[in-house]
């Protein structure tokens, strides 16, 4: 419940209809207190902070002059949105975000008819906002389309192709593109694009002229007005490379302050009366208003509950390390032994955990933004001329790069080893964020070796296999810890399609892949069964299912992918070939986007914790359970 003491006028907008009942005078002040309620609020919640932080005024300009949720608002990668869903109905409930059941961590078109577009990865607002202005123009809806776009995204391919098509289409498309600059992504934003809008952010002298000429001129459809637009291209160029937008066919407007209260409402006031495509460029500041996360926009874009007055304190004590952690020193260590080795990522340094590997290996190191095709098909690059590239990328972020992974890695057998954080189940950012797909994705590719593995070790040899092998490798592994067994300092590689017997056991054999083990060998140790740590999903151990199939009544395989086309369907297809009627049971993540939820929880929703799995057995062959509660007796 929020304190109306300390947030009064806040506390009276439950929509931005509210919102618009207020006097222009008074949201200066209502920005205020909609910054030190977010800080407040992550604060509890913990989640993505410093993003929100920066677009507090823009996000309250717009739905005061918007018409929302009638005008169309896009935002984009979503994590700016928290303030948009405060002044949207989810105030309440803003405490909530991430957890089971409440409220999502991105705009998610079933939770409110204010998030128009779903969005997780970046870059996809400009491409959804014309669809919509396209649609809303034949059904001749009067509504105003706004998208923006901001926290890197302008770094990727698709905004340019979107922006390409809306600024070449006849008639011209209604819509407003809002660029918001913070130079930042998760990291600080790389590329040409962040070297050209820093030079057209610093040009005062530019933007006076600028300013300066509008006033005089006056109306800009007379005969002198629309003479000097045309020559403003040229003279423009002559301070920084701004013409970009303007060729693409937008009407350029800024920079901005986009902190400044009153020339936001002037600006869009004025845009908002205009046709065509436009684009307003606004500076802000990633983590305004919060000195901590001001000085560290990095270390504040996303974080776990923290005190507001204190900001967030490292823990004390020595911590089990991740597997990203373990990637980050593999990466560095097999640089050191290997002078082939380069290191891709595209813009997730530090969620990927490539920070040390930048710092002691700068040259061999290449982030290339938010352009995860650009990054597959690089390392198939430097691949043909006899480098080992290792691209570090999110499961679910290798998707919107399938193409190239097929076409430009597998289908020329190149050199290149996939190193796939966040594999499976993630957990609290939701379905955009799930990399419940990959195993499918991955086996079906010709010529792909597909690890995942079982702990922390395992994921270290792992990567050193792929690095040894000869042609595309994939190695998949979790968010978080594992099950925190010590990594040796070796770069051992393991034989490749051998699968590691974890128990002897009879009558049902569970064949568990990567991080679903652990629970495997539990329910395996209560039921006296045989349990198979699987660790390639392509190749499978054939000698060995073999083997097993010969002396056992079932299959189980476990996985914490979708069942369909997974590291299970392998399974049954290589017994299928070999004319193997064998009952096989597979269990994986359900054929449905998992919402929002603790990793705990929605392995335990899928029945993939080590009771769930036991029920799913048992259903299947009670007289296990029978058999297992005889040998328990004395």
């Amino acid at each position: 419940m929020i304190d109306a003491s300390r947030y009064p006028l806040l506390s009276r907008i439950d929509s931005p209809a509210d919102l618009r009942q207020l006097p222009e005078t008074e949201l200066r002040a209502v920005a205020d207190e909609l910054r030190a309620y977010l800080i407040e609020s992550v604060g509890k919640s913990g989640g993505h902070f410093g993003a929100g932080l920066g677009v507090v005024e823009l996000t309250t300009v717009l739905h005061y002059l918007y018409d929302t949720p009638n005008d169309r608002l896009v935002w984009d990668v979503g994590h700016q949105c928290y303030p948009h869903k405060i002044l949207t109905g989810r105030r309440g409930r803003i405490h909530t975000v991430k957890q089971k059941g409440g409220v999502a961590p991105f705009p998610k078109r079933e939770e409110s008819e204010y998030d128009t577009f779903g969005v997780g990865h970046s870059s996809t607002s400009i491409s959804a906002a014309l669809g919509m202005a396209i649609a809303n123009a034949r059904a001749g809806h009067d509504r105003r389309v706004v998208a923006v776009i901001g926290d890197g995204a302008m770094t990727a391919g698709m905004a340019y192709e979107a922006l390409g098509h809306a600024g070449g289409m006849e008639p011209e498309p209604d819509m407003l593109v809002i660029l918001n600059d913070n130079r930042m992504s998760i990291s600080e934003a790389v590329g040409g694009l962040t070297k050209m809008l820093g030079r057209l952010s610093g040009s005062r002298t530019l933007n006076a002229l600028r300013e300066g000429g509008k006033k005089l001129l006056g109306d800009k459809h007379t005969p002198t007005a629309r003479f000097v637009r045309r020559w403003e291209e040229h003279w423009k160029g002559m301070f920084v490379p701004s013409t970009l937008f303007e060729e693409m066919g937008f009407h350029y407007t800024g920079p901005i302050d986009g902190h400044d209260i009153p020339a936001l409402l002037a600006t869009l006031k004025t845009l908002k009366g205009l046709k065509g495509p436009q684009l307003l460029h606004v500076i802000t500041t990633k983590g305004k208003g919060y000195e901590l996360a001001e000085g560290d926009q990095i270390g504040y874009h996303a974080v776990g509950p923290f005190d507001p007055a204190k900001g967030v304190v490292a823990r004390p004590g020595a911590k089990k390390p991740t597997y990203t952690d373990v990637f980050g020193d593999w990466l560095c260590d097999m640089a050191a032994a290997e002078p082939r080795l380069l290191g891709i990522t595209p813009a997730m340094r530090e969620g990927s955990g490539l920070v040390r590997f930048s710092q002691e290996y700068p040259q061999r190191y290449f982030d290339v933004a938010i352009a995860e095709q650009h990054a597959v098909t690089l390392a198939a690059g430097m691949a043909c001329e006899g480098a080992k590239p290792v691209v570090a990328i999110y499961s679910t972020f290798l998707q919107r790069a399938y193409d190239q992974l097929v076409h430009d890695v597998a289908l020329q057998h190149l050199d290149v080893l996939l190193a796939i954080d966040r594999a499976g189940v993630v957990g609290p950012d939701g379905a955009t964020h799930a990399g419940n797909l990959d195993l499918s994705y991955l086996r079906c590719v010709p010529g792909m070796l597909v690890m995942a593995p079982a702990d922390e070790n395992e994921c270290r040899q792992m990567l050193t296999t792929g690095f040894r092998h000869l042609g595309p490798a994939a190695v998949r592994y979790p968010r978080g810890m594992g099950p925190g067994v010590a990594v040796q300092p070796s770069l051992e590689a393991l034989p490749i399609g051998q699968a590691q017997l974890r128990r002897r056991g009879a009558r049902i054999a569970l064949l568990a892949f990567g991080a679903i083990v652990p629970a495997a060998e539990q329910v395996g140790a209560e039921l006296g069964l045989t349990v198979v740590n699987m660790r390639f999903v392509k190749p499978l151990d054939r000698a060995l299912l073999l083997e097993l199939a010969a002396c056992h009544e079932g299959f189980v395989t476990l996985e914490d992918n979708v069942v369909a086309g997974g590291a299970g369907s392998g399974v049954a297809e290589l017994l299928a070939a070999e004319g193997i009627a064998l009952p096989v049971l597979h269990l994986g993540l359900p054929d449905a986007f998992q919402p929002h939820a603790s990793r705990e929880e929605l392995l335990a929703e899928a029945g993939l914790d080590a009771a769930g799995i036991r029920a799913a057995v048992l259903a299947r062959w009670p007289q296990l359970g029978t058999a297992a509660v005889a040998q328990a007796a004395p």
